[in-house]
C-alpha cells in the first residue's frame, strides 16, 4: 500500500501565506489596525470548514481569535470600500490564472423575510422559477487555473427605491438609485475594464446582451431568461436611435472589453 507523506507544518504556512495576502489586499481600503486583523479574521473564518457562512457560527470556527461585537461592528458598521479590495484581489490574482473570459451573470440568493436590502418575489435563474429572493449581479474573470470576482452588486428592485422607510431600515444610502440588472452589468464591466486586469471577451451566459460604451456586451434579461435576439433596445439619450446588441456566445460574436465599439 503506497503511502502519502504529510508536512505537519503545512496547515500553518498556508494559514501565514493568507494572512499575507489578506494584510496586501486589505490595507488598501482599510487605515485602522482592528479593521484590518477582523477582515483577516473574517477571510479564514470564511474558509474554514463549515456550511454555514453567518457570523455566530464563523466566529465560533474561529475559536478565541475573534470577538463577535466587534467582527459584527467591522461587517454592519465599519466603514471602508470593499470595492478597492475587490480591485486589489483581482490585480493580484487574475494575471496569474490564465484568464479566458469574462462571465457576466445575475444570481439568486433565497430569503424568508421582507427585510434584506431588494428581497421580494421575482424570477431567480438559481431557483428556475420565481420566489422570494435577492439578486446580485456578478462579473468573473475565468481561466485555465481558476476564477476571480471582478465585481459585485446587488439588485435593488423599483419599488424598494421608492420606499424611503424600508431604505432607512435596510440602510440603504441615498445616493443609491434604481438600476436595471443590464445597467448594473455594463457598468461593472466597464469599471473592471480601467483596470490592471487581463481582458477577454465578455460571456453572458443564456440571455439578451447589449455593447456597453467599451464595447462588452451584457445581459438584458429583466426576469426570465428570453432566447437570443438580435431586437436593439432604444438608447436613453437617443430614444430614435437603437444601440448595438450583439447576440450572446453561441449566436454570434461576443465583444471584448478592450476593443472599443464600433
Amino acid at each position: 500500500m503506497a503511502v502519502m507523506a504529510v508536512d505537519a507544518d503545512a496547515p500553518v504556512a498556508v494559514r501565514e501565506r493568507l494572512e499575507a495576502f489578506a494584510g496586501e489586499v486589505l490595507s488598501v481600503a482599510m487605515n485602522r489596525p482592528v479593521q484590518g486583523v477582523n477582515g483577516g479574521l473574517y477571510l479564514r473564518g470564511l474558509l474554514e470548514r463549515g456550511a454555514r457562512k453567518s457570523l455566530e457560527p464563523l466566529v465560533d470556527r474561529l475559536g478565541g481569535d475573534a470577538d463577535y461585537q466587534s467582527m459584527q461592528q467591522f461587517v454592519a458598521d465599519s466603514p471602508w470600500a470593499p470595492g478597492l479590495v475587490v480591485k486589489a484581489v483581482a490585480e493580484r490574482v487574475a494575471p496569474e490564472i490564465d484568464v479566458e473570459a469574462w462571465v457576466l451573470d445575475d444570481t439568486g440568493f433565497p430569503k424568508d423575510g421582507k427585510d434584506s436590502p431588494g428581497v421580494k418575489r421575482q424570477y431567480s435563474g438559481t431557483l428556475g422559477k420565481r420566489g422570494n429572493c435577492q439578486i446580485g449581479v456578478s462579473v468573473h474573470a475565468v481561466g485555465a487555473r481558476g476564477t476571480v470576482p471582478l465585481g459585485w452588486a446587488l439588485y435593488l428592485p423599483e419599488d424598494w427605491c421608492a420606499d424611503e422607510q424600508r431604505r432607512r431600515k435596510a440602510k440603504i444610502p441615498e445616493e443609491v438609485v434604481f438600476k436595471t440588472r443590464s445597467e448594473l452589468g455594463v457598468e461593472l464591466v466597464e469599471r473592471a475594464s480601467r483596470w490592471n486586469v487581463p481582458k477577454a471577451p465578455v460571456r453572458t451566459p443564456g440571455c439578451v446582451t447589449v455593447s456597453t460604451r467599451r464595447g462588452a456586451s451584457t445581459c438584458s434579461r429583466s426576469g426570465r431568461p428570453r432566447r437570443c435576439s438580435s431586437r436593439a433596445p432604444r438608447s436613453r439619450s437617443h430614444p430614435g436611435r437603437a444601440r448595438e446588441v450583439p447576440r450572446p456566445p453561441g449566436c454570434g460574436r461576443t465583444a471584448s472589453p478592450n476593443r472599443s465599439a464600433s
